[in-house]
């Protein structure tokens, strides 16, 4: 059976979605992230595409992109190839790195646009790896704010907003922080494995320590308590024995 056929969308704007194959990572430290934001330039000017957003995840990528002279299918894979040639070589590594195909969803509409930008924005927030959207370094919600970026068509997205630059910029944060249940695209309706970093982050946000170890030094209804805090946003049982320190049957029965 043949692959079902993209929606085109009108607008010619898509969220696209990538993840690493197997849910592994694809961003091992912040020069390969530095590259795939450097990729995006290169191949944003040779397609003429537009970006309106991004997040760069440990193991998934989130883009809010604009088709160009060539189709959004011809604009990722000339990312997605030149990325992974250079990363293969960087880890003397060979074969995917990313999940199949990207996974997109049509924007037909700036209200939905915003929604989407917000969702991308957002990701590490709901994640927990932070607890404000510009704490967090590899997405263009710094790139807005600072109005300094080449890659980030940021007129397009104030303009929306207001004629007035300094109150665009005001409704855009105030939107961008504005707490939802936003809901876009996404793979299934699995959450996505969280690292062992991201997790080390997530814990360090929640007990207020570098040392996920002092769960073995509190009391047992406030350590089960936090374990299944921890556990309904996705971090595994081996994650959580590996990082804390604690026995995996005393997870399990938190």
């Amino acid at each position: 059976m043949g692959r079902r056929a993209r929606e085109k969308s009108s607008t010619g704007i898509y969220h696209i979605m990538l993840r690493g194959i197997n849910r592994q990572d694809i961003f091992n430290d912040d020069e390969d992230r530095r590259k795939f934001i450097e990729t995006l330039e290169k191949y944003k000017e040779i397609s003429q595409c537009e970006i309106y957003g991004y997040c760069l995840m440990s193991n998934h990528i989130h883009l809010l992109i604009k088709e160009g002279k060539e189709s959004i299918g011809n604009t990722m894979k000339r990312i997605g190839v030149s990325y992974v040639y250079w990363y293969n070589m960087k880890y003397e590594r060979y074969g995917h790195l990313f999940q199949g195909r990207y996974k997109s969803e049509k924007v037909e509409d700036d209200k939905y646009l915003m929604v989407v930008l917000r969702y991308i924005h957002q990701n590490p927030l709901k994640a927990r790896m932070v607890d404000t959207v510009d704490e967090y370094k590899w997405s263009s919600y710094s790139d807005y704010i600072e109005m300094k970026s080449t890659l980030i068509n940021m007129c397009f997205i104030y303009n929306i907003l207001s004629d007035d630059s300094n109150k665009a910029i005001k409704m855009f944060q105030e939107f961008m922080n504005e707490e939802n249940k936003d809901k876009c695209l996404d793979y299934n309706s699995r959450r996505s494995r969280i690292t062992d970093e991201d997790a080390r982050k997530i814990m360090k946000k929640i007990i207020k320590s570098d040392n996920p170890q002092v769960l073995q030094q509190i009391s047992k209804v406030q350590r089960d308590a936090i374990i299944r805090e921890f556990k309904e946003m996705g971090i595994s049982i081996r994650q959580l024995a590996r990082i804390t320190g604690l026995g995996r049957s005393v997870i399990e029965k938190a």
